[in-house]
């Protein structure tokens, strides 16, 4: 594959014409980046001075917290970008921690690239603006979905409120008790609700751990 190819495999070079990514990968330091199996690739505080493009492998992404009582894992799978609206605002850190889970393969473009790409590549320029606008747009119409009704359709809520991604396979580690804290409930009635979730072969309950195989089945 091209390195044409793997960019446009990123939704910020998609629409762009082949001059305008000739003129990219010409006059553009990109970086390469390989990560192990089982190599950190990011860690949550640290700065983010970089677009980071996956474009082979997979990685394990951590979310935990702030009162480190939930912790989320998640796998995202290549063609992925890691974090890339932390590269502006007023908290230029990631949020999350990532790990190959396999041989990965990244493209790197520098905050000082992403600049000038900015101010030269009009697609580019719309594609990020797009992209950061999505973000807020879902954020926005979150607080105005309708409210759950059941204690199950406020657990389903809970997890894809608490996903970087909203589907495929994750893992939430924590306590009942503490689920029940966060959605007002009891003990005994989340653990029921749990339960017939796992019966109809939507969850697998294990000792502080729920594992969900595909999160997008939850709203079916």
């Amino acid at each position: 594959m091209t390195i044409y190819d793997q960019l446009t495999q990123f939704t910020l070079f998609q629409g762009m014409s082949r001059a305008d990514l000739m003129e990219v990968v010409t006059h553009t330091k990109l970086g390469f980046l390989k990560s192990h199996e089982g190599q950190k690739v990011v860690k949550e505080g640290d700065s983010c001075t970089q677009l980071m493009l996956m474009t082979h492998g997979s990685v394990e992404c951590e979310t935990i917290s702030d009162d480190h009582q939930c912790r989320v894992v998640e796998k995202m799978v290549a063609p992925y970008m890691i974090q890339p609206e932390r590269i502006f605002g007023m908290t230029q850190k990631y949020t999350s921690s990532f790990k190959a889970l396999d041989n990965c393969n990244f493209i790197t473009i520098s905050k000082e690239e992403v600049l000038l790409l900015l101010e030269t590549q009009l697609v580019f320029r719309l594609n990020m603006l797009n992209m950061l606008a999505a973000d807020t747009h879902r954020m926005r119409h979150r607080a105005w979905q309708s409210a759950p009704k059941t204690l199950r359709e406020r657990i389903v809520r809970f997890f894809f409120s608490r996903c970087v991604y909203p589907a495929g396979a994750k893992s939430f580690h924590i306590l009942m008790k503490q689920l029940g804290n966060e959605l007002n409930d009891s003990r005994l009635d989340i653990s029921k609700a749990l339960n017939e979730m796992e019966k109809d072969g939507l969850i697998n309950l294990h000792r502080g751990r729920i594992e969900i195989p595909m999160l997008e089945r939850l709203l079916m």
